[in-house]
């Protein structure tokens, strides 16, 4: 595969403040990679390195340039959305369409129109006229009517509700994704877009805690339901982590010989949630 993103020491400093702590990292093409951690975790300073909005310590090579150097030619080939809407609320929707048309050579009109004729914005309608989910469907259009190689996410559902939510990753998927594009997405929603992860990166206190594909994920890691007259057993095995539900404890585990765990109870395949809970425990203590 090619190297789509590659990173080795990446380090960023804020006063006395440590944002990423010798980050290194590789991401290739055709991938869908959820960069997940707490807030102040240095997963927006990460991103802003990628897209050339931040110096930093390092190497950095993003679709073979220096973000540093060279970020005319890199914003030709990667997209970003953000939490924050970055369109006026003045600008009509056919002026955002025609201010991107006319800057942007990737940019297709006939697909972007195709994009927004299934939504109910009109050409005429104004950003300020818009619920912050019609605002994400005109920016994801605009978006995605772009032939971008890396398309860069940092919280782009933040405050939609669940429909708006679902038609979003439902879009990227169906109207923009194939085997040449990535998707960098961070978002605190894990549980509902780890179906289209192909990789997961946790990141805590400016480093990389966990970089494993999700078919590695199934295979690394286990939680088991275990009986009480059983615990104390698991507790041996040095579990990542142990909570309880209905009188019985469940224990994930890294490493563990699956054998050893069935004899103790139901095994089964964590969720990315539980597996960042006990991956981040302290964290917010």
């Amino acid at each position: 595969m090619n190297a789509v993103v590659t990173a080795t020491g990446l380090t960023k400093t804020y006063k006395n403040a440590l944002a990423l702590d010798h980050v290194s990292f590789r991401i290739d093409s055709g991938r869908i990679v959820g960069l997940i951690g707490p807030n102040g975790a240095g997963k927006t300073t990460a991103l802003k390195a990628i897209l050339g909005l931040t110096d930093f310590q390092g190497e950095l090579n993003v679709l073979g340039l220096d973000p540093r150097s060279q970020r005319d030619q890199l914003m030709e080939q990667v997209c970003f959305i953000a939490d924050v809407a970055v369109l006026p609320r003045w600008i009509r929707v056919r002026e955002a369409v025609d201010f991107v048309a006319n800057v942007h050579p990737r940019f297709n009109r006939a697909k972007c129109e195709g994009f927004l004729a299934r939504t109910k914005l009109t050409p005429d309608m104004r950003v300020k006229q818009m619920s912050k989910g019609m605002i994400v469907q005109l920016h994801l259009a605009l978006v995605m009517a772009i032939d971008a190689r890396l398309l860069v996410l940092d919280e782009p559902t933040l405050g939609l509700d669940i429909l708006y939510r679902k038609q979003f990753y439902q879009s990227l998927l169906e109207d923009y994704f194939d085997e040449n594009k990535t998707i960098i997405v961070t978002t605190h929603q894990v549980e509902e877009i780890e179906h289209i992860l192909t990789d997961l990166m946790f990141i805590r206190d400016g480093k990389i805690v966990l970089d494993t594909d999700m078919d590695a994920v199934g295979e690394r890691f286990a939680e088991v339901l275990v009986s009480a007259d059983k615990a104390d057993v698991a507790r041996r095995l040095k579990p990542l982590d142990e909570r309880q539900v209905f009188g019985k404890s469940i224990f994930l585990f890294d490493g563990a010989d699956r054998s050893v765990l069935e004899d103790m109870g139901e095994v089964r395949r964590p969720s990315i949630s539980d597996l960042f809970v006990a991956t981040m425990k302290g964290t917010y203590a």
